[in-house]
């Protein structure tokens, strides 16, 4: 089990800092993931600057239905 994110902000060309349990920092890119209709509304900068952290993930939309697998965002993201 990879650990879950405990704190997020998002960064320029649609990035990620993310911070996970243990304080590892990393970044995860979104942009290969816009091209997929979940992820599509994200492309409107003003919902993909307001991410949150809930359930050990980020989340984002009125109805939080917009998200990622906590594993996909430790297993594709970059230490820094």
């Amino acid at each position: 089990m990879n650990p879950e994110v405990i704190a997020a902000k998002s960064e320029d060309n649609y990035t990620l800092r993310l911070e996970f349990e243990g304080n590892q920092i990393r970044i995860f890119d979104v942009k290969p993931y816009l091209k997929y209709t979940v992820y599509q509304p994200l492309k409107n900068i003003s919902l993909f600057r307001n991410p949150k952290v809930k359930y050990g993930t980020i989340v984002w939309g009125i109805e939080e239905d917009i998200d990622f697998c906590p594993d996909t965002l430790w297993l594709e993201s970059k230490p820094i």
